[in-house]
C-alpha cells in the first residue's frame, strides 16, 4: 500500500510544487493563509470553468430527454429487451449530442485538486521531532526564501488564520470546545452551500414543467451526507477551497440559466427592427372641418298634404325642362310701341 501511495505522490510531485509555490507567491502579496487558499481556488475554478459550463448544459440537455427515455423504458419492458433499450438510448444521445455522463464532469475533475491540495497542506504542516523532544517545522513544496516558509517555521506548522490552525480538522484537539466551533461551522455552511446547489437546480426544472429523474433526487439527498463525513475528516482548509469552489459553480450556473432563458425569451418574439414611419395624412385630411351645430331647434309643425288637382307634379317624376327664352322684339314693333 505504502508503495502504490509513493507511486502515485511521485507522479503528482511537480503538482505539488507548483501549487505550493502559487500559494506562496499569493501570501506574499496578502499575509493570510485563508486568503491564499481562497485566491487558489479562484485560479482553479477558472481553468476547470469551461467544464462546468459543458456539464452544465449536458444536464440540462437530459433534462429535456428524459420525456423520450420514459417512452423508450415503457417501449422496452422486460430484461430480453434491455440490450435493445441500451442501443435505442445511445442512438438518442448521440442524436441530441448529449452525454449521459457529462454531469459527473465537475466532480471527477475536482478530485484530482483536492488530493493535490490535502497533500500540500500536509507538506506545508510537516513537522520532525528531535530525541529531545523539539518539534521543528520542515515546510515542502514552497521555497524556502518566501515568507510564507518563515512563517510556518515561527509557528512550529500552524496556519494560523483568524484564532484557528486551517491544517486542524473539527475533531482534533483545540483545547476547548469553543475553539472548535468555527471548524464546525466550515463544514455546516460546505454541505449547505452543496444542498442548495442541487435544490436550486431541480426546482428550476420542476418550475419549467420538466422531469426531475429520480437519480439526480436520490443524489440530491444522499450527496451532502457523503461530502459531509468527508469535509469532517480533511483539514479545515481544505473545507475553504471547497466552500469558494461551491461559489463559483452557483454563479456560474446563474449566469448559464440566466442566459439561456434570455435567448428563449428573444427567440419567442419578433425582432424589432425601429420605430415604423407613418405616413402624412393627405392634405384634404388635414383640413379643419367645420363643428357641427349640434343645438337643438325648433321643431316645425308638419304640413296637411294638399289635394291633388290634376296639375301636380309627384315628387317621384323630374322637373320639366325649362322653355327656351323668346327671340327680341323687332325695331319696328318697338317703334309702334313707343308711339
Amino acid at each position: 500500500m505504502k508503495s502504490i501511495s509513493h507511486a502515485v505522490g511521485s507522479v503528482f510531485q511537480p503538482l505539488f510544487h507548483l501549487i505550493g509555490w502559487i500559494m506562496a507567491e499569493l501570501y506574499s502579496f496578502i499575509p493570510n493563509y485563508a486568503v491564499a487558499i481562497a485566491l487558489l481556488t479562484v485560479i482553479i475554478m477558472g481553468i476547470l470553468t469551461p467544464f462546468t459550463v459543458k456539464s452544465t448544459r449536458s444536464m440540462k440537455a437530459m433534462q429535456k430527454l428524459q420525456p423520450e427515455i420514459k417512452k423508450l423504458q415503457q417501449k422496452y419492458k422486460g430484461p430480453e429487451n434491455r440490450q435493445l433499450m441500451n442501443d435505442e438510448l445511445m442512438k438518442l444521445y448521440k442524436e441530441a449530442g448529449v452525454n449521459p455522463l457529462g454531469g459527473c464532469l465537475p466532480l471527477l475533475l475536482q478530485a484530482p485538486f483536492l488530493f493535490i491540495l490535502y497533500s500540500v497542506i500536509k507538506g506545508l504542516t510537516f513537522t520532525t521531532t528531535s530525541t529531545a523532544g523539539k518539534i521543528t517545522a520542515q515546510p515542502r513544496y514552497i521555497p524556502s526564501t518566501s515568507t510564507m516558509y518563515h512563517n510556518l517555521v515561527h509557528s512550529v506548522g500552524q496556519l494560523n488564520t483568524w484564532g484557528m490552525d486551517l491544517s486542524s480538522k473539527p475533531f482534533s484537539s483545540h483545547g476547548s470546545v469553543l475553539a472548535a466551533i468555527p471548524f464546525f461551522v466550515f463544514v455546516v455552511i460546505a454541505v449547505g452551500l452543496q444542498y442548495f446547489q442541487m435544490a436550486t437546480m431541480n426546482s428550476r426544472n420542476k418550475r419549467q414543467g420538466q422531469v426531475v429523474p429520480s437519480q439526480q433526487q436520490t443524489m440530491q439527498r444522499i450527496l451532502p451526507i457523503v461530502f459531509a463525513y468527508f469535509y469532517l475528516v480533511i483539514p479545515a482548509a481544505v473545507v475553504i477551497y471547497m466552500i469558494i469552489s461551491t461559489c463559483i459553480r452557483i454563479l456560474t450556473q446563474y449566469v448559464i440559466n440566466r442566459s439561456d432563458e434570455l435567448k428563449e425569451a428573444g427567440n419567442s418574439k419578433e425582432v424589432w427592427d425601429g420605430p415604423r414611419e407613418i405616413p402624412a395624412a393627405p392634405e384634404s385630411e388635414t383640413e379643419t372641418l367645420p363643428v357641427e351645430d349640434k343645438t337643438p331647434k325648433p321643431s316645425t309643425p308638419a304640413k296637411r298634404p294638399t289635394q291633388s288637382n290634376g296639375n301636380t307634379r309627384p315628387k317621384s317624376q323630374p322637373r320639366p325642362a325649362p322653355k327656351p327664352p323668346s327671340q327680341p322684339r323687332s325695331k319696328a314693333k318697338r317703334k309702334r310701341k313707343a308711339r
